[in-house]
């Protein structure tokens, strides 16, 4: 039986719907404590001692809690960690883009009918000193790439328009991100299909073979892509990962997978250090086995 660490860690996100739920009981059972503490002791139990005992009854079940991609996110070598809706990322200021994107995505989220494709590419507000923009791509001969491709979004017209944001925009060569890397994004949702859930992480290669940069803002354009898949489904968990260089190739999906520990030394980045049991982690993190993910190529 695999094992899940239980340690969340870090801040969840507040729009999902858990966290309505889990408001919603909240108020349900304060207002059911607070009642029975004035009906039956006469009102000498104060509102505060309401709050913790239904904090307490709230929390008691906390292990049970499904997994996010906002419970176990990789580490950040930026400390600029951004979440949206759907995603969240890690952004580097001297890069001007993410270095991880990481997210969920469900077969359920798949079968939904698929809204229109925004467009909206703008700048991220939510970046501390100002993301790259638009601009910075024009003229310069390389597509506005996305990490978290639109069409894994395409479920709402929320989470489309999010993929928009520069944040979520690396430079890429236009034979790449419209060869192998849009077939590498077509598998990925092939495996969604396949085994109900995964989690993603994508992301450029930042600690090699920069190739130059563009724009006022001086957005560095990636040598290499990388893209990290975990298939977290009892029983057979499983992971694989793939470094491809950003250019037009000729070579079939396969050919670029690597183990997610390759990944994870050339880009410095610790991906399931907070998700997996440590024995786990590493046997899944050194070893991927190509028979067990049907690639369409």
């Amino acid at each position: 039986m695999a094992k899940f660490r239980t340690n969340h860690s870090r801040n969840k996100s507040s729009q999902g719907a858990g966290m309505i739920v889990k408001v919603g009981l909240f108020i349900l059972i304060l207002g059911g404590l607070f009642f029975v503490f004035n009906r039956f002791s006469g009102g000498n139990e104060s509102f505060s001692e309401a709050i913790d005992m239904a904090d307490k009854m709230l929390n008691s079940n906390s292990e049970d809690q499904t997994i996010s991609s906002f419970d176990f996110l990789p580490t950040s070598t930026s400390g600029e960690i951004i979440q949206r809706t759907y995603y969240a990322l890690s952004y580097s200021e001297e890069h001007e883009q993410a270095e991880w994107i990481a997210y969920e995505l469900t077969r359920e989220s798949l079968k939904l009918p698929n809204v229109e494709r925004t467009g909206d590419f703008r700048s991220d507000p939510k970046v501390e000193k100002g993301s790259a923009s638009p601009k910075d791509y024009r003229g310069s001969g390389f597509d506005r790439g996305h990490l978290a491709p639109a069409g894994d979004m395409a479920f709402s017209t929320e989470a489309m328009s999010e993929t928009f944001y520069m944040t979520n925009i690396s430079p890429q060569i236009k034979s790449f991100n419209r060869g192998i890397w849009r077939e590498l994004e077509g598998n990925v949702r092939n495996w969604a299909m396949r085994f109900e859930k995964i989690y993603v992480i994508t992301g450029p290669v930042l600690t090699r073979g920069i190739r130059e940069k563009i724009g006022t803002n001086e957005v560095a354009v990636p040598g290499e892509f990388y893209k990290v898949i975990l298939d977290f489904t009892e029983p057979e968990i499983k992971g694989i990962a793939f470094i491809i260089p950003n250019k037009i190739s000729n070579y079939k999906i396969e050919y670029y997978a690597v183990s997610i520990k390759q990944v994870e030394e050339i880009t410095g980045i610790d991906f399931f250090y907070e998700l997996l049991d440590d024995e786990l982690e590493e046997e899944i993190e050194n070893t991927f086995d190509l028979s067990l993910w049907n690639f369409d190529n």
